[in-house]
């Protein structure tokens, strides 16, 4: 049924991967580390009751902010990685918090967006207001209190991701620009330019960073982000030849 949406492209064949591919994408986790190990637990489900040769799970960006759980987040992805082959994009709230070990001064736009969850679950609990040298201290305590393997983590994050008909990214592209010529911001904070735009991009575009009631699934993009830290619904795309499902 989901594939009814693709009908009216006008395309020889509907958007695939390889037959012998199956890709998982996740939407915005955002500090819910209880509904990530449930998804994990529900992907581990269908690899057992039906193999396949190649599986990938690519998860959007934002595990960070605004849910409680930021750290065990981070922690269950690194461990995800040692028995399985993960893709992990970059999302708008790693890039503000990576910002934030190099200037301090985008505390208060962070903490707007829901960065004091992710502070206070690497146990720091920084004093409102801020000034400079309140806010100079915070990143340091941060960066005292990230373990490297997490700020590896956030350092290594990728801003795409390519298979078959798919792109995968974080927040969208910009119409008009080719897919190898995207520009950082716009894949981790574009909105309407993106969301209004209903001619094809070249590839299907799977993102998150807009949240919606159920997943959207649209000719030329698919939104999988279904505000998991509120919601409590964290959604799953999971595509294998020309053949797509959401969990």
């Amino acid at each position: 049924m989901l594939w009814n949406v693709f009908a009216s492209r006008g395309q020889k064949a509907r958007p695939r991967i390889a037959d012998d591919l199956r890709i998982y994408a996740i939407g915005d986790v955002h500090g819910r580390a209880d509904l990530l190990e449930q998804m994990f637990s529900a992907i581990d489900t269908t690899l057992v009751s039906h193999p396949v040769k190649n599986a990938v799970q690519v998860l959007l960006g934002d595990y960070i902010d605004r849910g409680p759980n930021s750290r065990e987040v981070i922690d269950a992805l690194i461990a995800r990685e040692h028995r399985h082959k993960m893709v992990y994009l970059k999302g708008n709230h790693e890039a503000f918090a990576l910002r934030f070990l190099t200037d301090p001064s985008v505390l208060s736009a962070w903490k707007r967006v829901g960065g004091m969850n992710t502070l206070l679950s690497y146990g720091l609990q920084p004093p409102t207001p801020s000034g400079p040298a309140e806010q100079r201290k915070i990143a340091e305590a941060f960066a005292a209190a990230l373990p490297e393997s997490h700020r590896q983590f956030l350092q290594n994050l990728r801003l795409s991701f390519t298979s078959g008909d798919f792109f995968f990214t974080h927040a969208g592209v910009r119409p008009g620009v080719p897919l190898t010529g995207q520009s950082e911001q716009d894949l981790l904070w574009i909105r309407d330019e993106f969301l209004l735009h209903e001619e094809d991009f070249g590839k299907v575009i799977v993102h998150g960073h807009t949240a919606v009631k159920e997943p959207d699934v649209r000719p030329n993009r698919i939104n999988i982000d279904t505000g998991a830290f509120a919601t409590g619904r964290l959604s799953c795309l999971m595509l294998q030849g020309d053949w797509m499902a959401v969990i």
